[in-house]
């Protein structure tokens, strides 16, 4: 079913020839290396370079091309030949810069020297390393430790994020916020809370056995297109997909495989969902409802033989409550929350019924609501009650959007010490580890504004670019004693500095990491719970970088007290001597991790929720009866819309490759909003119309941006779209889920003005 006539869409399918010019434009626009064509030969291979893009999993039996359009531009963005050099920061002021699009700071290129910030001159210049670490120390030392923040943006490896979270707690705080705080902490929360597990139970080898798979907010061409390939070949076998999604995302719809000769001669692509439902933002409660209440009726129908009760008895708790909330709940308030029409729900229920294996897939769609605890629950309560956790070709599968970010938290990067086995870590190291809970980004946020944040570390990412309420922060952000960014790359967040301010390039990971001990090998975790070595061997960008292992001891040799136990020189020579430390930590989940490593499709650390072990505090699955059917708290106005916030294909987070939103149809352009032509009919509003957006939080604080163009789009009514991170500042700080403070981007309220 195409759009209708009048918006805009792309009238191909996801990947094809259209996949193969996005990777190279990429390549032409960042003149890459030489070898990063064999350093593609080898991604996410054994014995290779794994991706610095989506932590979709790695196969055991790779294709000749194991990488996607998006993981190939991260690799070609990696291993650029430009260069941004001491020279480019002579000729700009930081406060020029500022005025910098997101896509033209990165294209600078790679940083090749250690930079201190020089408020006088308002300048970067260049530094040596040990006066960048003898100064961040110093700093450190001079401040409260609990006002520090250690952020780590989810790309560093399972070796630095064990030794960064080492270094906190040392220093004496569990201020470990990382990117996990902005996108997929609700599903931590949640499913640790109900089936005692925080990640999800599903691996590869799954979507080989499921007879369905329901997706619920995720955008697989864009986001992870590598799991196309699985997704084609489970269709193919007679797999069903269903897709609940405000948007009609086109790897979702069709997919040619760039692999299949046939394919890109014919451009005849695979259909990818079998029904595509446009729920509203915010519906998704009241759909999954609406799937639980056909799956009720359909069971007494059948005499009871549908519902898994054997599994329901055993292993669950809270069954009969939420039998009665689904009763309780009508088909009318359904269809009105969710936006989508009862024969519609139940056709979508017709599939999952007839289905004996069935996988939840989903992704922010899910997470980022004021209720995003109760939209994961939801699906839990979908899966469980035919016992679709803890069986092979079944399970819930969080997708999770940067390399290691499931990996940091697995190895101690958490705000949450009853996640961190801290009574090891003290035996370990001779020391007593703080106790208490550390702060998440948006108390990271409220601290920088109440100033009792005083010093901010970056481990990569952008996060002054990703958070909410940036109008707000940006300004206080200044305010700080000490500001330290880790980087490959000149971004938007390098661009406000505290007192003392040091930008510090690093390796990439596609790059070999020569230390005393020879070339070294550092590993991530994809989102499937198994672990992979990863080795570069591209030559560095500069002789002055330093490796990420090497910059985390330096400040935390500059900064703490000897410890005969903590060997930072050692660590930094030989990162298998800190493998051998997780191992000792983690025992049951890494033991013999440096045996294990090169394991085809890497090796499996387990999964308790998927053998049915329920690590929750009853020891049971916990079923849930939620008091709300809509995922946000703002009530339906007139003039009021819902935005959600998106990525473009031609963009990795907060990384924008280029101004080809190729997958929607639009072309050279980031600031616009897609919206329904029924809504711009009711507004009074026109195609190209210049109009502004403003934030209605009600909370006071003024948010807009201004200059933004209209675009019809096929959309649910009230359903408005536009970019991140560009559309961030109207987001609220307090705009967060309730149980785990991951800001909500997908259901923003905001109003529409005309520009005069």
């Amino acid at each position: 079913m195409a759009n209708p006539p009048e918006t805009v869409e792309y009238d191909s399918a996801t990947g094809g020839w259209g996949s193969l010019r996005g990777m190279g434009d990429i390549a032409l626009s960042e003149k890459s290396s030489p070898g990063a064509l064999n350093t593609l030969r080898s991604q996410n291979k054994t014995g290779g370079f794994m991706c610095t893009s989506c932590a979709w999993g790695k196969p055991k039996h790779p294709h000749a091309f194991e990488f996607c359009e998006n993981g190939a531009k991260a690799t070609l963005w990696e291993l650029t030949t430009h260069r941004c050099t001491p020279d480019f920061f002579a000729k700009h002021s930081v406060t020029e810069l500022r005025g910098w699009s997101d896509h033209d700071l990165e294209q600078e290129g790679r940083l090749t020297h250690p930079m201190r910030y020089d408020a006088a001159s308002d300048h970067y210049v260049p530094c040596s390393w040990e006066e960048a670490f003898f100064a961040i120390g110093a700093e450190l030392q001079a401040i409260d430790p609990k006002s520090a923040i250690f952020y780590a943006s989810g790309r560093a490896s399972l070796e630095t994020s064990y030794v960064y979270a080492l270094f906190a707690r040392l220093y004496g705080h569990n201020n470990l916020p990382d990117s996990s705080n902005m996108c997929h902490e609700t599903t931590s929360v949640t499913l640790n809370a109900l089936i005692g597990s925080p990640v999800g139970t599903c691996i590869l080898d799954d979507f080989e056995e499921c007879d369905a798979i329901f997706f619920f907010g995720q955008n697989t061409g864009t986001n992870s297109p590598r799991f196309l390939h699985p997704l084609q070949k489970a269709i193919e076998r007679g797999c069903k997909v269903v897709t609940f999604n405000p948007i009609r995302e086109k790897g979702l719809i069709e997919f040619i495989n760039p692999q299949r000769p046939t394919q890109m001669l014919t451009g005849n692509g695979t259909p990818i969902s079998c029904q595509y439902l446009q729920v509203r933002a915010g519906g998704d409660i009241a759909a999954i409802m609406g799937l639980c209440k056909y799956v009720f009726a359909e069971d007494e129908r059948r005499g009871g033989t549908l519902i898994d009760r054997a599994f329901v008895n055993e292993h669950c708790l809270g069954f009969d409550s939420f039998r009665a909330k689904a009763d309780a709940t009508t088909w009318d308030r359904i269809e009105q929350e969710s936006g989508l029409s009862r024969a519609d729900i139940e056709q979508a229920g017709r599939v999952y019924v007839e289905a004996e294996r069935v996988i939840g897939v989903y992704g922010m769609g899910l997470t980022q609501h004021v209720h995003g605890f109760e939209n994961i629950a939801m699906l839990l309560n979908l899966l469980l009650m035919r016992g679709h956790i803890g069986r092979s070709g079944a399970g819930i599968c969080p997708v999770r959007g940067h390399s290691n970010v499931q990996g940091q938290r697995t190895v101690g990067i958490s705000e949450k010490p009853e996640l961190v086995p801290l009574d090891a870590l003290a035996a370990q190291f001779d020391f007593d580890p703080p106790r208490d809970t550390g702060r998440t980004t948006v108390e990271v946020c409220e601290g920088v504004l109440d100033e009792t944040v005083q010093a901010f570390i970056g481990l990569g990412g952008n996060f002054l670019r990703a958070i909410p309420d940036q109008a707000r922060i940006e300004p206080a952000w200044e305010r700080m004693r000490l500001t330290v960014q880790i980087a490959t790359k000149l971004n938007r967040g390098h661009l406000f500095n505290g007192k003392t301010a040091y930008l510090l390039p690093c390796l990439g990971r596609s790059e070999e990491d020569m230390q005393a001990g020879g070339p070294q090998t550092v590993t991530i975790e994809d989102s499937f719970s198994h672990i992979h070595a990863s080795i570069g061997h591209r030559t560095p960008a500069s002789e002055h970088l330093k490796s990420e292992m090497a910059i985390v001891a330096g400040i935390a040799k500059a900064t703490l007290a000897p410890n005969p136990k903590v060997r930072w020189d050692a660590w930094t020579g030989d990162y298998s001597l800190v493998r051998d430390l997780i191992a000792e930590t983690y025992h049951e989940e890494f033991h013999d991790m440096n045996a294990r490593i090169f394991e085809p499709g890497g090796f499996y650390r387990g999964n308790g929720a998927r053998e049915r072990i329920w690590k929750t505090k009853t020891g049971k699955a916990q079923f849930t009866a939620p008091a709300m059917l809509a995922a946000t708290d703002v009530a339906d106005v007139d003039g009021r819309y819902r935005l959600v916030t998106v990525r473009s294909n031609d963009q990795f987070n907060t990384t924008i490759y280029g101004y080809s939103d190729r997958l929607r149809g639009i072309e050279g352009k980031r600031d616009v909003i897609l919206i329904n032509p029924a809504d711009m009919a009711a507004a009074g509003l026109s195609e190209g119309q210049r109009v502004a957006l403003v934030g209605d939080a009600g909370d006071g604080h003024v948010r807009r941006i201004d200059n933004l163009e209209i675009v019809p789009f096929d959309l649910p009514n009230g359903t408005i779209v536009g970019y991140y991170p560009e559309l961030n500042p109207l987001i609220a700080l307090h705009h967060y889920d309730r149980n785990s403070k991951t800001p909500a981007s997908k259901a923003v309220p905001v109003g529409i003005e005309a520009a005069p």
